[in-house]
């Protein structure tokens, strides 16, 4: 009877409390309903109107107390940003809308970080003096920084948002950085490769084992965004060999028992190698012929499958087709793939594409360059019919003129289907030089030089330079300007001042000039170029050896030369400054006598071109034939040509040509011939050591002289050397040695086993 008694008491306890419970609640949404608002105050802004308060609310004077409306009016509030505190109060007829504001950020800092400087944080946050402080804002910068630190290697690293409370309801914002110990990879493995070995594959990647030498780089620092772009370098070199079934099966990095350190698995499907099988083009284009283009096509039948050579024959013939006047195309690799006979069948499909057009070219990110230096390397203008091929080559053209670390061209969706938005983004770079140089050549001797360049003068594309060169066989002195787009057209203009003097060990006597040039220059097309100079100089021949031969002591003077000449160039190399594929063609001319006491016409052409394969070996073929004909006279021991030194290793400066017997004396030929063989490769060394190691064979020739050739040595016989060599891309400057070893020659040529060059600029 007790325990029933009890049990009734508790469970009527239980429904009294719940009954309150929802009574209070009741209470409470009763107390905030019913009735009109009389009046909306707000308490407790201090920079911020209370009319802005008001205007994030959802009830006004005269509207009934909605706690709904309330509800929403209260997290409006909240959603600005601009308050740490709100809540809601009703006094009679009127709300009072209670707020906490957040402060205003006075300063930002950083501290304990001594590998990322101040301003490369500060990028990273979005948070900004004299703006609104949230504690969610800080702690997002904070996550933002950290991560910068782990793609760095540091994922020790540590970023604790400190505030500090000043008057005014204002905040100094520290984020005080524990920077660590970077996490180095110490193994790379791959799992699954049976026809390349891991060596192979670790040279593919980015990610390196850490080794003593790595101080050069952080290849060697765990960085989860490289494993990603290590993936596709992987995707990329099977799908080259031919390995279309390849897949990177997983990426794990494991940290070592001592949590200092990772390795790094990647596990991966090589597949079976195909070759490519039959390969056509098809096209749907109206009155257009397949065959045309046809020679764009760079696989073949046959051949190991190669995506790169794919993804080249695309472009190949969008510029192809788009050349012929198609400017809306779409090429499309359609590959049928035969598992059982590991054949690749490929059909390129060219059909008509969306008709689009250029709305309008936005330029970002050119704080100093002139949008319109920019905006005239562009193929293509407003309104023209959008062509990607034109993008890809005026991006090419922006790149060039090396104002800009980066440049990004890209374009999205206009304002209506058929129109396009281009848009560029560039990263602008130093462009003003100071130089110092420093070296040393066998040939020329200890060498200095001083000079001042402006590449982009006053943010308009135009180039000043002064230099100063001295040397143990020589000095010069020189200033150019050019403007690239003379007159608001795609022409070069410039000017030269120039002061040069030589005295060679080739040569019994010193030479002088002091002068100037005018030039212009132009495209003729994409690849082809031409330069028109005049060229205007002061001759000194002086200092002539008293044994020196009678041809020199007859040219001892002063002379005046004048001259006009034409460079025209023909350029399909990957890259200007480090090619490794392509070829460049150059023809000279130059005919003195407009003036002066010179008259010869003076003829050279030359032709390079580079060749890669396995990526790493490049081999470079060179030649050059060169003629100066004398116009009712002779011609002059400083215009002819010589041979030696770096065109013909292994023979000095001048040590090949026609050759005064009694004297020794160099007299230069008025016809040469010149050409070679080198194949640059790797020796083994880290990439980032920058060493590498060549083979060479050199040929060549000068001959001929005017007047009397009684008691000249003179000779058109071939000169070969053959020879090998070192280049380093050291951190103090280029380094260059070679041995070469003559191995046709005539008695008097003038030999050289080992050359040297050395020099930086600071």
């Amino acid at each position: 009877m007790f325990r029933k008694t009890l049990l009734s008491l508790l469970i009527g306890g239980l429904f009294l409390v719940v009954e309150v419970g929802n009574s209070h609640k009741a209470f409470a949404q009763a107390l905030m309903s019913g009735g009109t608002i009389d009046n909306i105050i707000v308490e407790g802004t201090q920079r911020i109107e209370p009319e802005s308060v008001r205007s994030y609310m959802e009830v006004n004077p005269g509207d009934t107390f909605d706690p709904i409306l309330l509800n929403r009016s209260l997290k409006s509030i909240f959603a600005t940003g601009l308050f740490a505190d709100v809540s809601l109060k009703r006094q009679g007829g009127d709300l009072i809308v209670v707020v906490v504001e957040n402060p205003i950020i006075n300063r930002i800092a950083f501290e304990g970080n001594q590998r990322i400087k101040d301003d490369i944080l500060s990028s990273e946050t979005s948070l900004r003096e004299r703006v609104v402080f949230t504690r969610t804002k800080a702690q997002a910068d904070a996550q933002k920084i950290l991560e910068l630190y782990r793609r760095s290697g540091r994922f020790a690293a540590t970023v604790e948002p400190k505030v500090i409370q000043l008057p005014q309801n204002r905040v100094d914002l520290v984020f005080e950085v524990s920077e660590g110990d970077k996490s180095y990879v110490t193994t790379v493995n791959f799992i699954g490769n049976r026809e390349f070995s891991d060596g192979s594959l670790q040279d593919i990647v980015s990610t390196s084992e850490t080794v003593f030498w790595n101080f050069l780089t952080d290849s060697d620092t765990y960085d989860p965004d490289r494993l990603t772009f290590d993936r596709e370098l992987l995707r990329r070199f099977y799908l080259k060999e031919g390995y279309a079934d390849f897949e990177v099966q997983s990426v794990v990095a494991e940290l070592t028992s001592n949590r200092e350190s990772f390795v790094v698995t990647f596990t991966i499907s090589e597949g079976e190698r195909y070759t490519f099988g039959a390969v056509e083009v098809d096209s749907a284009l109206k009155d257009f012929d397949p065959t045309t283009v046809e020679d764009q096509i760079l696989p073949e039948q046959g051949e190991w499958f190669n995506a790169d050579l794919i993804d080249k024959t695309v472009d190949n013939l969008t510029d192809a087709v788009g050349n012929l006047g198609y400017a809306f195309v779409d090429v499309r690799p359609q590959p049928d793939k035969d598992t059982e006979n590991k054949v690749i069948d490929l059909v390129f499909s060219i059909s008509e594409g969306a008709k689009v057009y250029v709305e309008r070219i936005d330029i970002e990110g050119n704080s100093r360059t002139l949008d319109r230096v920019i905006r005239r390397e562009f193929r293509l203008v407003e309104g023209d019919a959008f062509n990607s091929s034109k993008l890809r080559r005026s991006r090419t053209r922006i790149q060039r003129l090396g104002f800009f670390q980066a440049v990004n061209v890209d374009n999205e969706p206009g304002s209506t289907p058929d129109r396009t938005v281009i848009k560029v983004d560039v990263e602008e770079q130093s462009t003003g030089e100071l130089t110092f140089g420093a070296g040393f050549s066998s040939s020329s001797g200890p060498l200095g030089s001083i000079g001042i360049r402006e590449r982009n003068l006053l943010g308009r594309g135009q180039d000043l330079r002064f230099n100063i060169a001295l040397g143990g066989s020589g000095s010069e002195a020189d200033v150019s300007f050019t403007e690239p787009y003379f007159l608001d057209k795609e022409i070069a203009a410039g000017f030269d001042i120039f002061r040069v003097t030589r005295d060679e060990d080739s040569l019994s006597f010193e030479e002088k000039k002091t002068g100037g040039a005018l030039r212009i220059g132009y495209d003729l097309s994409e690849e082809l170029r031409q330069v028109l100079r005049y060229r205007f100089e002061h001759i000194e021949i002086e200092d002539v050896d008293a044994d020196a031969a009678s041809l020199v002591k007859e040219q001892q003077g002063t002379t005046i030369k004048s001259a006009i000449s034409s460079t025209l160039t023909y350029d399909k190399l990957d890259s200007r400054i480090n090619p490794t594929d392509g070829y460049l063609l150059t023809l000279e001319n130059e005919l003195a006598g407009l003036g002066g006491d010179v008259q010869h016409l003076k003829v050279s052409l030359g032709g390079t071109h580079y060749y890669s394969f396995n990526e790493e070996f490049i081999l470079r073929t060179r030649a050059e034939v060169g003629n100066i004909i004398g116009l009712d006279e002779d011609t002059r021991i400083v215009d002819r040509f010589f041979l030696g030194g770096d065109k013909l290793r292994g023979f000095k400066n001048g040590g090949v040509g026609p050759r005064d017997r009694a004297s020794d004396d160099a007299l230069g030929g008025k016809h040469f011939y010149n050409g070679g063989l080198e194949l640059t490769f790797p020796l083994g060394l880290p990439d980032e050591f920058g060493v590498k190691g060549r083979v060479f064979t050199d040929f060549g020739a000068a001959w001929n002289i005017d007047g009397n050739d009684a008691g000249v040595d003179d000779s058109s016989n071939p000169r070969v050397s053959v020879g090998t060599g070192v280049t380093w891309n050291s951190p103090f400057g280029p380094l260059a040695m070679d041995l070469g070893f003559a191995t046709l020659k005539e008695d008097y040529d003038e030999t050289e086993i080992f050359s040297f060059s050395f020099g930086t600029n600071f």
